[in-house]
């Protein structure tokens, strides 16, 4: 019978590993890049095992492990710029026939993080929506109007429900200062309760039919079908393009002419990005291959598609579970060869 480990570096893994997808989704929320959020969350845990000697069980672990992760954030977010979409930047293009802008790379871009890299391991329908709720765009980008301090306080509090108590301990602050910076927090992202009013869970079937049929219109390359599921005042936005498009018929008129190309251009797989239904894209290349292409992230409201937020990295589809290139694709071509 094998003998247990015992040793610090085991007692390590296995009191703070159970922790590592909500600090992921913790600094994601902070920082507003999966790529930073990642890198961060090693530093964390790198911290974390060269203090862990001098931990006293003072406060558990997730606490603790959260004073550290409060702090990394903050030092980091005292040495960058807040992320942005485009439409936060520029006014809406109205010309859909135009070529969207090239890529910046100054800007500093919010970024999307796929679901399967955050949900809670558990079963637990509570725990799962309380996540998915919390990552939308939409939160993320408000989130990025705050001061890392109001941020870090408006997450613990109101998404992760520590006590003011215990948040004003990893702030090394008082409680009645907690209080203030929450109160300051709320007022400026006071449409935060209407996003949770109108938002539509990823696998409730009005969102799940909504990104079969935008997936079904794609794939087909049939603008009138999008036209159809899209909102009178849709917005479409690709970072890191600065270019957006704004309303049905300039959304309509840009996809029809730029991107859908003929039926077969495009293969679809849904996922969920962001607590939002999603489709990892794949684009046909002249070998007849479908590559990956990156992620769209649908936001919908009342049976409508009201955003698409396009994010053209094929490194994201591979986060998403999904492999670089559609196998389906290469068997096709290999049985008609």
């Amino acid at each position: 019978m094998p003998t247990e480990d015992r040793s610090p570096n085991a007692e390590f893994t296995a009191l703070t590993q159970p922790h590592r997808r909500e600090l992921l989704a913790y600094c994601y929320r902070m920082l507003g890049s999966h790529d930073d959020a990642e890198d961060l969350v090693q530093e964390i845990y790198l911290r974390a095992w060269r203090g862990y000697g001098g931990f006293e069980a003072r406060s558990s672990v997730r606490t603790w492990l959260y004073r550290i992760a409060t702090n990394a954030c903050l030092t980091a977010l005292a040495h960058r710029s807040r992320r942005v979409l485009p439409s936060g930047l520029d006014t809406a293009s109205a010309n859909p026939y135009a070529t969207p802008d090239s890529a910046d790379t100054r800007t500093e871009w919010l970024g999307p993080l796929p679901d399967a890299l955050v949900t809670p391991a558990s079963d637990d329908p509570a725990a799962v929506a309380v996540t998915r709720d919390s990552l939308r765009l939409a939160l993320i980008a408000m989130l990025q109007q705050l001061s890392g301090r109001q941020r870090a306080v408006l997450i613990l509090r109101d998404v992760l429900d520590f006590p003011a108590a215990e948040v004003a301990d990893l702030l090394g602050t008082s409680t009645a200062a907690v209080k203030s910076t929450l109160q300051r927090a709320r007022a400026r992202l006071d449409g935060l309760a209407d996003i949770a009013a109108r938002r539509n869970e990823p696998t409730d079937p009005r969102g799940r039919a909504l990104l079969d049929e935008y997936i079904a219109a794609f794939e087909s390359a049939d603008a009138a079908r999008l036209e159809r599921i899209l909102h009178r005042d849709a917005v479409i936005e690709m970072p890191p393009s600065r270019t957006w498009f704004s309303g049905k018929r300039t959304c309509v008129a840009y996809l029809a002419n730029q991107v859908l190309g003929v039926p077969g251009t495009w293969r679809m797989l849904p996922t969920t990005v962001n607590g939002q239904p999603a489709a990892a894209a794949y684009l046909r290349d002249d070998r007849g291959d479908y590559v990956a292409f990156g992620i769209g992230v649908l936001t919908t409201e009342s049976g409508e598609i009201t955003r698409i937020t396009v994010f053209g990295d094929p490194e994201l589809v591979r986060r998403c579970g999904f492999p670089a290139n559609d196998p389906a694709s290469r068997s096709r071509r290999t049985a008609q060869g």
